[in-house]
């Protein structure tokens, strides 16, 4: 059911109340006739400076999405696009694949969650070996390892920014985001892949492709190429990296 500012698609985007990237990021595209409705999963205590924390950050998303769903719903949105990511690269393939399941069975529409949608960023860009950061503790860049090697790619490094809260995602600056890239790059890395959706990444990712010679995928970038191309909307975007420009 489309309207009159999204004649060609409406997607519902889920996002946790702390997150201020993801809608800026889709918005920034400025795909003619796509429109964006989000709903927000309430996030009350924002902390993940640890491993215990970042868990008990999961079970508030886990506790608070089907009301964001729910809201969603009300818009008559076509797709549902996951803006969050630590919760699709739980479990692995199968936990992804799970997660896929039930949104898809609350909602009887298509799903696009940031672990699925990465996965086929890299095999539209035909990589396999590859580094990832995410502003995630050490026990959540061990469910990204496990997801990318059991989708088969070869994984060099998987490293973490550490936040101390949901909202310091969005207040990494350039000059950290630019180091560790640097850190983890490497002789046969083939593409750098950015994960957690709060993380101001896509401007910067298109301007480190160019430097690189390489693929740098970031995640809110891969969300919304993933959701646009299995609807079926070929449209190329300048200023956000090669897998929109140029898949």
């Amino acid at each position: 059911m489309t309207n009159a500012v999204g004649p060609r698609a409406v997607f519902g985007v889920i996002v946790p109340s702390t997150n201020t990237v993801v809608e800026h990021d889709y918005w920034r595209a400025g795909i003619d006739g796509v429109a964006f409705r989000a709903g927000s999963m309430y996030i009350p205590n924002p902390v993940m400076a640890d491993e215990s924390e970042f868990e008990e950050l999961l079970v508030q998303i886990r506790a608070s999405i089907d009301t964001a769903v729910r809201d969603v719903l009300t818009a008559e949105p076509e797709r549902m696009v996951m803006g969050m990511s630590a919760e699709t690269f739980w479990g692995g393939v199968e936990g992804n694949a799970a997660f896929e399941q039930r949104i898809k069975d609350r909602t009887g529409l298509p799903v696009t969650t940031g672990a699925s949608a990465c996965r086929a960023a890299l095999q539209a860009l035909g990589v396999r070996r590859i580094s990832v950061f995410s502003p995630y503790q050490p026990n959540a860049d061990r469910e990204v390892h496990r997801f990318f090697t059991e989708a088969g790619f070869d994984v060099a490094a998987v490293t973490g920014l550490r936040c101390g809260t949901a909202m310091d995602i969005a207040r990494v600056e350039e000059a950290r985001v630019r180091e560790v890239v640097a850190e983890i790059d490497g002789p046969g890395v083939e593409a750098i892949v950015q994960v957690g959706t709060n993380l101001s990444f896509v401007g910067i990712a298109d301007a480190m492709e160019a430097e690189l010679g390489r693929p740098v995928v970031a995640i809110n970038a891969a969300t919304l190429w993933h959701a646009l191309r299995e609807h079926g909307i070929e449209d190329r975007v300048e200023g956000a990296g090669s897998l929109l420009r140029e898949h």
